[in-house]
């Protein structure tokens, strides 16, 4: 498992440690799941994800990438 510094105001780490124990869990466990919240996920995680979806709608890979492109373009107006 990989480990990482990254600096808190002290109000910040504070409130953090609190929440950790109020909820029983350790900061890492917070931090891990507030990043998969924010869906913060590795390639693989959601190349996976998004093979599931499309296996779940019945789309067929070309079909997805279609809707996928079409959906693109209309959020981007062009």
């Amino acid at each position: 498992m990989a480990r990482i510094t990254i600096s808190l105001s002290d109000d910040r780490h504070r409130a953090l440690k609190e929440a950790a124990v109020r909820q029983g869990k350790t900061i890492g466990h917070l931090v891990e799941e507030s990043l998969e919240l924010y869906g913060v996920r590795s390639v693989e995680s959601a190349a996976q994800l998004v093979a599931r979806a499309r296996l779940k709608a019945g789309l067929s890979e070309q079909d997805a990438l279609e809707v996928a492109l079409g959906e693109t373009k209309e959020v981007r107006g062009s």
